[in-house]
This record gives C-alpha cells, sequence and structure tokens, in this order.
C-alpha cells in the first residue's frame, strides 16, 4: 500500500467533521508511505464539498454528482470507490466509521480482498505495514492490527480521532466515470432522520451530559439545556439515560455511543464508569457535577463539583447568561 484514499460521506454536499478529520491525516499517512493522498466525493452536493477539501493535504479529489447514490442503498457508493482504487493501485481505504460508513466497508473490504480494521482511533506507518490502534473492551484494551497485504487495505476510523488541520491548496479535481450499468436491489424510499438538537453532539464545541443521578427525564429539559445553550453547546447522556428511556440513543455517549471531543464537557450526575470514559475522555477540559465525592468520574475530571445538581446548574446557567448579558 502507497497511496490513501478518503470516502467522504456527505448528504447534499454538507458533511461532519470527521471528514476534515481524515483528509488531515490522510495526508501524513501517505507521506509516510511514500504514496499520495485522494479523496473520494459521490452524489448530489460532491461539487460544494469537493471545494471545500481543496484546501486539505489531498493530491486528487474524484467525484461524480451522481443521483444514484441517493436512489438506492450503498451498493453505487461501493461501485465507485472500488473503481478509485483501482485507478489509484496498491492504497489504504480510511472510512468514517458510520452506521453507513461500516456497511460500505464491510462491502468494500470484500471487492478488493482487502484487510479491514474498524473503530480506529491511530493509524500508524510502519516499515511497509499499516498498524492500526483500536480500543476494546470499553478503552480498558487496546489492540493494534497490522495490515501487511501489498494491495488494499480497508480502515473504518473513530470520528474525533485526529485533529483538523488544512494543508496545501490546489487538489486536482477529477471526475469519476461511472461504472458499468447493473441493477440495484434495494432502492431508497425515503430517509428519514432523528433530531439531536440544534447541534450535533459530535460537532458542539461545549457539551452538558447527565446520568442516572438526575433521576428521569425532565431534568433534560429544564436542567441541563438550558444551560447547553447558555454556553452554545449541546446535551448528551449516559446510557443508564438512554437505556431507562429519558432521552434517545443518538444522544448517548460511550463506548457503545458516541465519541465526543468537546473544548469543555460538564458531567452532571454521571458516575464515570469505564464506559461511558472511553466516549469522552479526550475532552479538552471535564467537570464533573455529583452528589458523591468518591464517584469514579472525579478520578479523570479536571474539576470535581460535590453538591446537588438541582441548585447549582440553574444558577451556574443563571451566571453565565448574566456574563453574557453584560458582554453583549
Amino acid at each position: 500500500m502507497k497511496d490513501v484514499i478518503v470516502y467522504a460521506e456527505h448528504q447534499r454536499g454538507e458533511t461532519r467533521k470527521v471528514t476534515f478529520e481524515l483528509a488531515s491525516e490522510a495526508g501524513k499517512i501517505a507521506a509516510a508511505l511514500g504514496g499520495k493522498a485522494h479523496a473520494v466525493v459521490l452524489g448530489p452536493g460532491s461539487a460544494k464539498l469537493a471545494e471545500q477539501l481543496k484546501n486539505y493535504p489531498l493530491e486528487t479529489i474524484f467525484l461524480n454528482e451522481d443521483a444514484s447514490i441517493e436512489a438506492f442503498l450503498l451498493d453505487p457508493i461501493v461501485d465507485y470507490l472500488e473503481a478509485a482504487a483501482r485507478m489509484a493501485g496498491p492504497s489504504l481505504i480510511l472510512i468514517p466509521n458510520t452506521l453507513s460508513g461500516r456497511d460500505v466497508a464491510g462491502r468494500l473490504m470484500v471487492r478488493l480482498a482487502a484487510g479491514m480494521v474498524a473503530d480506529v482511533v491511530e493509524v500508524k506507518p510502519d516499515e511497509g505495514a499499516v498498524v492500526c490502534v483500536s480500543p476494546k473492551l470499553g478503552g480498558a484494551l487496546i489492540t493494534q492490527c497490522a495490515l501487511r497485504a501489498a494491495d488494499y487495505g480497508v480502515v473504518t476510523v473513530r470520528p474525533n480521532a485526529f485533529a483538523v488541520e488544512t494543508g496545501r491548496a490546489g487538489a486536482r479535481l477529477e471526475q469519476i466515470a461511472k461504472p458499468a450499468s447493473k441493477g440495484y436491489p434495494t432502492a431508497i424510499d425515503r430517509d428519514v432522520e432523528e433530531g439531536a438538537g440544534e447541534l450535533a453532539l459530535e460537532e458542539a464545541p461545549v457539551v452538558v451530559a447527565g446520568g442516572r443521578g438526575l433521576g428521569g427525564p425532565e431534568p433534560f429539559e429544564t436542567l441541563l439545556k438550558p444551560l447547553a445553550r447558555a454556553l452554545g453547546g449541546a446535551v448528551g447522556a449516559s446510557r443508564a439515560a438512554a437505556d431507562a428511556g429519558w432521552v434517545p440513543y443518538n444522544l448517548q455517549i460511550g463506548q457503545t455511543g458516541k465519541t465526543v471531543t468537546p473544548t469543555l464537557y460538564i458531567a452532571v450526575g454521571i458516575s464515570g464508569a469505564i464506559q461511558h470514559k472511553v466516549g469522552m475522555r479526550a475532552s479538552g477540559t471535564i467537570v464533573a457535577i455529583n452528589k458523591d465525592a468518591a464517584s469514579p468520574i472525579g478520578e479523570f475530571s479536571d474539576l470535581l463539583v460535590v453538591g446537588d445538581a438541582f441548585r447549582i446548574v440553574p444558577e451556574l446557567t443563571k451566571l453565565i447568561e448574566t456574563a453574557k448579558g453584560n458582554n453583549s
């Protein structure tokens, strides 16, 4: 493997931060392998996203606004990615570790007879091989899997694993030809997306998360949401809160939920089990509010506030809103 290919997952040109994380890291990996970095952007809105990707260390951006990408489930995407990989030659393909990304990766692995590693947080070229670091068992075990095949490797990368860094501008745009016509078995009737609030968790600079200690669903609306709004952030939750049905699962942070890396993470009524820690430990500043001074979350928080969250959080929200008003 020499070149690196990034699959830029998007909806009509709108993408998540993970796309730019992969575009940033691809250039570094390709340089270490002695090759070049590329991206593949498919479906309506591709040209819009391709223009943004020009600011990243990529050699070529393959694109096609083929409407079949939105009309059929996954197979057209795999066709185009396979075509791009064949054009580039032996390469490592980086795919976001999202629901659809994991499905695309599995199918592409079979098409290319490639090795595959899932849910990766670090990629390290090492004497011709590519070593992929992937946490398991809630972060209690860190595995390193080496892709040694001479041709292709497929890696799904956890969002927020890499930093976003723009590089040299001027990537070449190249239309990738539509693969030979064939029928696709599964058409998409309509997309239904469950809303996660005003700001997606993975994109939020501040996350205010609640756990079992809140006692029910109401405090997420009356206690946490006002604080998150005052800070310009988003509301998240522990698995216990999601399992209890207090919040939808798209707000869950942790091993079986989302990974977030906000500048500020405020955990309210969360004990801090390892399963939760793995989803937020890379946050900039971690503040915990808990009535139990011995809760595990205190061990990895920058600040542990011991007390009644139902008194502390409203007062904190008022102070922030007052400070914002004085500065406006």
